[in-house]
């Protein structure tokens, strides 16, 4: 299921596809080159993600560390998660709620659930509907994994904010609730079937891109 699409990005097959929006055209000529983000290792980028929910970039990330120095390489193996102890993990800055959560996908990953190979093969849909099975796991989540870790060229993230208001922004948009977020999948018709990249230069657009 893996399109690679950098480094050569944006080709004209795909601009070719955004001349359909005038509007996104403009918001990438002033962009920046998007950088590829990809990573085989969905079970870390996955812990990275629950540690990261509701937090600052900065605040994220040094909790990110804190939680990896405890490991022997800095990598939280799933059994060494499931056999670190509450007090430990709070000490590195983790709320008893996220304890759990990063537990959950470790359990998941020692069953054997987040296989690349098995995982590459799945379809959006699908990965989204196998990976929401862990407690703690959205459906954001899940997108932003298929985003930026399978670089996965076709994904709308309607439910994130950071598009919402550089939709609001750039379309003009005065809709709410519902009503927004079926104006975006329309607009985002045009974008079809590269949603991932309008998505990167829209984030771009606010400075504000997910890590």
């Amino acid at each position: 299921m893996s399109v690679n699409f950098f480094p050569d990005f944006p080709s004209s097959s795909v601009m070719s596809v955004f001349t359909k929006d005038p509007i996104l055209i403009g918001i990438i000529s002033r962009g920046k080159p998007l950088e590829s983000s990809r990573s085989e290792d969905l079970y870390l980028r996955m812990l990275s993600a629950i540690v990261s929910q509701q937090l600052s970039t900065k605040a994220a990330a040094t909790i990110f560390g804190r939680f990896r120095e405890l490991y022997s390489e800095r990598y939280p193996h799933p059994h060494l998660v499931l056999e670190t102890s509450d007090e430990t993990l709070r000490g590195a800055g983790l709320s008893f709620q996220k304890i759990g959560y990063v537990r959950n996908v470790a359990v998941f990953a020692q069953a054997g659930n987040l296989e690349h190979a098995a995982i590459d093969a799945m379809e959006d849909e699908a990965l989204i509907s196998h990976l929401t099975q862990i407690k703690g796991v959205g459906r954001w989540t899940v997108e932003m994994l298929l985003m930026f870790a399978l670089e996965r060229p076709d994904v709308m993230p309607v439910d994130d904010l950071g598009i919402q208001n550089a939709m609001k922004r750039h379309y003009g948009l005065e809709e709410s609730g519902k009503a927004m977020k079926a104006k975006m999948l329309e607009i985002a018709e045009n974008w079809r079937p590269y949603r991932t990249i309008a998505c990167k230069y829209l984030w771009q657009s606010l400075d504000n891109t997910p890590k």
